[in-house]
Formats: structure tokens, C-alpha cells, sequence
């Protein structure tokens, strides 16, 4: 049986398959990107799912790098940035962590623990795209 033509890179890779994020369910069985959600954003276009992932993981460690620059203000400004980016390609633990992260701002918290718990989901996501990316690469 052939597979069909629209279905996406993302949706043929077991490992990045999911449900929707469920309350209370816990992050780590999700996959770092939600495959399901990417195809439906992307309208199972391959070669879109392919730009907007390459544009999100530069994007991702651009900010990252760029939140230890500035002031709080700052940081909470790229957070957000980063939040909306997150969920359009389905980096549901990237998107709660920089929500954590702006939300530290502006309790005036330490921003230590949220920063490194966004690192740590967006080194995660960046190593799912990177799989995706090579999976996609023509032999």
C-alpha cells in the first residue's frame, strides 16, 4: 500500500507522533514536536513543514542566545516571541517553558531555573527537528 502523497515527513516518524496535550498528563510522553500539529499547520505541505522547522530552530537559539544579553524586560519580550513560535510547530514543552519564563519576569523571580528549563526544552526540540530535517534529506 503506498502512502499518500500529502502526508507529511513529520507524520511518517513514529517518534514524533502525538495526541493533543492533555491536562495533566506528564510532558515527558509527549514528543518534542507534535507531528499531528505541524501537518495540520503547515496543510501537510513537506517542503513548508521543512522551511518552518529550519526557521524555528534558528529562531529558537537565536533567542536563547539573545535572553542572556538583555534585561528582564527583555527577556520576557523574547520569551513571548519564542511561546508563539513553539506552539505553531508544536514545541508544546518549549512553549510552557518560555510561558514560565515570562511569567518569572514578571513575578520578579529568579530567572535562573526558568531559563534553564527553556534551554533544556529547546536543545530537545532542536535535536527532534534535526532528525526530522535528516530524515527528510534526499538519499
Amino acid at each position: 500500500m503506498t502512502e499518500p502523497a500529502h502526508q507529511s515527513f513529520a507524520m511518517k516518524c513514529p517518534a514524533m507522533t502525538a495526541s493533543p496535550p492533555i491536562a495533566g498528563q506528564e510532558p515527558a510522553q509527549e514528543p518534542a514536536i507534535d507531528a499531528a500539529h505541524l501537518s495540520r499547520m503547515t496543510l501537510g505541505d513537506r517542503n513548508l513543514e521543512i522551511q518552518v522547522l529550519e526557521l524555528f530552530d534558528r529562531q529558537a537559539g537565536l533567542l536563547l542566545a539573545r535572553m542572556h544579553e538583555v534585561a528582564p524586560a527583555g527577556v520576557a519580550t523574547l520569551a513571548h516571541t519564542l511561546i508563539g513560535s513553539a506552539r505553531g510547530i508544536g514545541a508544546w514543552r518549549v512553549a510552557a517553558a518560555a510561558e514560565a519564563l515570562e511569567r518569572a519576569v514578571g513575578e520578579t523571580t529568579n530567572l535562573v531555573p526558568a531559563l534553564t528549563r527553556l534551554a533544556a526544552a529547546v536543545e530537545e526540540a532542536r535535536l527532534a527537528i534535526g532528525g526530522l530535517l535528516k530524515d527528510a534529506a534526499p538519499a
